[in-house]
């Protein structure tokens, strides 16, 4: 996708760094799957992206979703294309055969998602919250809710949600109100209100099963007393009939971004009907959510690279045909003839900044999306163990620096089209609003970090991150042997040490009476874990490139700086490996650089935002 996604550099990832015939295709589980099998799935998520997706995406935003007597529509052009996804199987398309899925990959679902993401993220909202409600149901559900309502989700053909948020409690989802009383015949009903629901109602699909996270009559107070139940929109009775289940939207949130996307305040039981079935176990609510959360992470994460993507592919076509100003050593001639911006340096190192951080970006989020295939095929328990401890150690690095990130790559998108940028004329600014809700919603940024410092970090006296470290230094031991790369290392090697050092700090304030210190930079810290990683991955990257490179030298007989510099302009291979070695150094010695002074700032013992008293803050 040319304005959506570097396919080329997906296609990277997939074969030359993660080499996923190799490591997946062997397995049993992905054996009847091959390299050739994947180009045709990755190909078809594009078609569908550019025709269907992209083109209903500025429409989408302008009519937005209306409320209409108690009922939510989407934009009239939404369904069309939601159509063309259902048929396609692509909701299912990383799930087992059993469930109607195609049981690709979930790595290789990753690009696909991308695209049609990037094409039209408020679109693919809808089946993308379905997903993790019917991931829910065939884990958790008994056979005869599966039998009923999970075919019907995993094809598309009904909706889903997740139903966590309340009026007054926020991200406390301990303060919930939402009642569940027993029934003698084994169902709950339930009582409540949840708001800032995505997909809580719409029109694409007849039915909408929602996941209510209630408390239970007689259960413990705060997250121990929560439990969750599948409550459909309309249930399906002994006769197979639809009956409406007391399921009512009162309303719809008028967003800054996601303006296709239903965003409703979905009240249970206003007549006292409203029938739910129990998930799991009673009280095991939240354990149960956060087994889930996970793929919605991941999923949220991935919104940040899709529209990071898009806007930097679009701000570098627009360097590329605005022409403005002279060339800088001509800056004096009032004659001399105007340039493109893409050649005026500080648009250029805009460009290299984009380019390396959606590069960075693409490849956490791929490489958490692998581990999490490595789970499935792993041959024994500590395998299996070993990668589910990497996707539960990146999984908040993922969907916070995605989402933070992505952001960042988008407001400087609107910088690289100036003025421009700012207007609804190009696209950059409807990027920018939509992408914003990725740092709040599936936990805030600050809860992703509070995740990574209070359940990873402690998780076995900080096993997960040793276990990370061994990783990262077998895969740069090869690095290790490119003298060209001993600069990138270097600087490597100490943002590390400052990532360990911050560790050993928290570790040690954490039995103190300074115990709030890393509750406190908790989300820098992330940030620099989140830099760490990254900057890995481009190194990475680099070394594979290095040689890919060093070989079409040779095979091109390109021996002196002349010819390699003329093969490089004008070899599209040799352009490509070119630009991943400028992309990791642009990152590790304009963001990697800093991480030491990210971490002195944390370890310097100020705590001033702790001491100052609230009037301080300015008050009425």
């Amino acid at each position: 996708m040319k304005l959506l996604i570097d396919e080329r550099d997906a296609k990277f990832i997939l074969y030359e760094q993660l080499d996923i015939e190799e490591k997946l295709c062997k397995a049993p589980l992905y054996s009847e799957f091959s390299r050739e099998t994947f180009d045709m799935v990755i190909e078809e998520a594009a078609k569908l992206s550019e025709r269907a997706f992209y083109p209903t995406n500025k429409p989408g935003d302008q009519q937005g979703c209306r409320f209409e007597n108690g009922q939510v529509k989407v934009p009239d052009c939404f369904h069309e294309p939601y159509r063309l996804h259902r048929e396609g199987g692509w909701l299912a398309m990383s799930d087992p055969q059993e469930v109607g899925g195609q049981g690709l990959p979930i790595v290789v679902g990753q690009p696909c998602v991308e695209m049609m993401g990037a094409a039209n993220w408020s679109l693919l909202m809808y089946p993308g919250l379905t997903h993790g409600a019917a991931l829910l149901l065939e884990k958790y559900g008994t056979p005869e809710l599966r039998e009923i309502y999970m075919e019907k989700m995993f094809s598309g053909e009904w909706g889903g949600t997740m139903c966590l948020t309340e009026p007054g409690a926020g991200s406390d989802v301990g303060n919930l109100r939402t009642r569940a009383v027993r029934n003698s015949d084994g169902t709950y009903t339930i009582t409540g209100s949840k708001m800032f629901i995505s997909s809580g109602m719409h029109d694409l699909t007849d039915n909408i099963i929602h996941m209510v996270l209630a408390r239970i009559e007689g259960a413990p107070a705060g997250t121990r007393g929560i439990s969750i139940f599948l409550v459909p929109r309309l249930r399906v009775t002994e006769s197979a009939e639809l009956v409406a289940n007391d399921v009512a939207c009162a309303g719809i949130e008028h967003k800054m971004g996601i303006h296709g996307s239903a965003t409703c305040v979905l009240n249970f039981g206003e007549n006292g009907g409203s029938t739910g079935y129990l998930m799991g176990e009673e009280n095991k609510g939240m354990r149960i959510m956060f087994d889930m959360m996970n793929e919605a992470r991941l999923f949220v994460g991935m919104q940040g690279l899709c529209h990071g993507s898009a806007a930097y592919l679009h701000a570098l076509q627009y360097a590329k045909e605005r022409f403005q100003g002279s060339a800088v050593e001509n800056m004096k001639d009032d004659n001399a003839p105007r340039v493109a911006i893409i050649e005026h340096p500080d648009v250029r190192r805009m460009l290299l900044s984009m380019k390396s951080s959606t590069e960075g970006m693409r490849a956490m989020l791929y490489v958490t999306a692998y581990c999490i295939d490595r789970v499935r095929i792993a041959e024994n328990q500590e395998e299996k163990d070993l990668f589910q401890g990497y996707v539960d150690l990146l999984i908040p690095i993922c969907k916070s620096v995605g989402s933070d990130l992505g952001f960042r790559v988008c407001e400087t998108a609107i910088q690289v089209y100036g003025g421009y940028g700012f207007i609804q004329e190009y696209p950059v600014e409807q990027f920018m609003r939509d992408c914003k809700i990725a740092s709040l919603y599936e936990g805030t940024n600050g809860i992703q970090a509070l995740d990574l410092v209070g359940r990873k970090l402690a998780y076995k006296q900080g096993l997960l991150l040793k276990n990370g470290l061994k990783a990262v230094a077998k895969v740069l031991a090869g690095a290790r042997e490119d003298y060209s790369l001993r600069d990138l290392l270097k600087v490597y090697d100490e943002a590390q040490e400052s990532l360990i050092q911050v560790t050993k700090f928290f570790a040690m304030k954490s039995i103190t009476e300074d115990f709030k210190v890393p509750v406190l930079y908790a989300k820098p810290f992330l940030d620099i874990f989140g830099d760490v990683v990254m900057g890995f991955l481009l190194i990475w990257q680099a070394a594979i490139a290095g040689k890919k490179l060093e070989q079409l030298f040779a095979e091109q007989g390109a021996n002196d700086e002349g010819s390699r510099s003329r093969l490089v302009s004008e070899n599209r291979g040799a352009a490509f490996y070119f630009g991943k070695i400028a992309s990791a150094r642009f990152f590790v010695n304009q963001v990697l650089t800093q991480a030491q002074g990210k971490a002195r700032g944390i370890m310097n013992d100020d705590k001033s935002a702790l001491e100052m008293p609230d009037l301080a803050f300015v008050a009425d």
